[in-house]
């Protein structure tokens, strides 16, 4: 019996992260030596603090359901912390807490995605925008984002793929997978431009805002009121307080859509967990010190792993300024990005991302996340660079 499907299922795609996650995971437990510089999370610890604060929910017994659109506390920590990061005081009742961040995407590409209307995303970018996009049956528009253009996006090709069908501007800022960082320059001159587009819904994915290197400024949209009325921002915990596993994110949305995300979340989730609200409230409001840390670590990892990757053979890497990503130049090696992230999988046991993975502009490119120990790093670059001199030495050998 052939089981029939809506055939929007047929157009979703996936996230290849947790693909290579997994098979780094079963080289590992086959007694592979297998070093992660693929996934996406922290490796530290949530800070203990937070822990104990959704700990202390559960003997409190916070077992039941909550607001659909979360707990009255937490959505008021999100409002002073969004006033403290970006100067602009927002309203709790325009703060949604979600199940990770992901939600949010989900939300406002389905809100605004049907066949007819165009959706423009960041590409390379993270892979679920486009995935998202074309479940909907919208045509998915790539802004390209440049290496030349140090992994920023330009103001002025975005707006030139703008048309009377382009419904959703995504835009993203420390940027996965690149570590691009938008100055406030370019971010000027697309909110100037959007002017001419006001029938366009911005949604700013700003997960990685307090992570910037280099004196670099992470730019919120939402510190443009011309924007606020039909602005979306994302934001979450899993990245600024290691909190992957926990699925707890916010996002703050326009009066005019409030109501219809709450509905979705009605339909859909029915609420967040209670200790895991609890523990967010904490999060926000306790001691920064794991954060400052963590940040800390990664600017230093970052320094390392552009250094090293810019010694290997075919290599060259422009040097992130926000997230804890570089995405490194691999066009010189003779590989294909995909196939080559395979090989050192496969082969050395460094698992990488393919740059393919993030969108058609990826090609030539890797991932790597520094979010993993310096040792660490350095034993994979130095794994990835026997990798490559050797395959070179035989391919001249070949050649004689």
């Amino acid at each position: 019996m052939t089981l029939k499907t809506i055939a929007g299922f047929d157009r979703i795609g996936e996230e290849n992260a947790f693909a290579v996650l997994a098979r780094a995971n079963q080289l590992a437990a086959e007694g592979r030596d297998i070093i992660n510089l693929g996934i996406g999370q922290p490796d530290f610890r949530t800070p203990e603090h937070v822990v104990e604060a959704a700990v202390k929910a559960l003997r409190d017994g916070h077992h039941g359901y909550t607001p659909a659109v979360g707990i009255p506390p937490l959505r008021e920590a999100v409002a002073r912390r969004t006033a403290l990061t970006t100067g602009v005081e927002v309203s709790p009742e325009s703060v949604l807490i979600a199940p990770g961040g992901k939600v949010t995407m989900f939300a406002a590409i389905l809100m605004f995605g049907e066949p007819g209307a165009d959706i423009l995303y960041p590409d390379p970018g993270f892979p679920i925008y486009r995935s998202m996009i074309e479940f909907t049956g919208a045509r998915p528009v790539p802004v390209p984002i440049r290496e030349a253009n140090t992994f920023a996006f330009s103001a002025d090709e975005t707006l030139s793929l703008i048309t009377p069908a382009t419904r959703l501007l995504i835009v993203n800022s420390p940027a996965n997978p690149t570590g691009g960082v938008t100055p406030r320059t370019e971010i000027d001159k697309l909110v100037k431009g959007l002017a001419d587009w006001p029938d366009v819904t911005i949604m700013s994915d700003e997960i990685y805002d307090c992570m910037t290197y280099d004196g670099e400024e992470h730019v919120s949209l939402l510190t443009y009121p011309e924007l606020r009325e039909r602005l979306i921002l994302l934001n979450g915990f899993s990245k600024t307080w290691a909190m992957t596993g926990w699925r707890l994110g916010w996002s703050i949305w326009p009066d005019g859509l409030f109501d219809k995300v709450r509905k979705l979340a009605v339909n859909c989730w029915s609420c967040v967990n209670a200790p895991t609200q609890y523990a967010g409230i904490a999060a926000i409001d306790g001691p920064q010190d794991a954060v400052t840390d963590m940040v800390a670590a990664f600017d230093r990892r970052r320094q390392v792993v552009t250094e090293l990757l810019n010694q290997l053979p075919g290599m060259s890497c422009v040097t992130p300024k926000g997230a804890f990503y570089a995405f490194p130049n691999v066009a010189e090696t003779g590989w294909s990005a995909k196939p080559l992230a395979n090989a050192l999988l496969e082969e050395i046991g460094v698992a990488l991302i393919g740059g393919p993975d993030f969108g058609v502009h990826g090609e030539g490119y890797v991932r790597v996340s520094y979010a993993n120990s310096e040792e660490n790093i350095r034993r994979a670059i130095e794994r990835m660079g026997a990798f490559l001199s050797d395959r070179a030495q035989q391919q001249r050998a070949g050649g004689t």
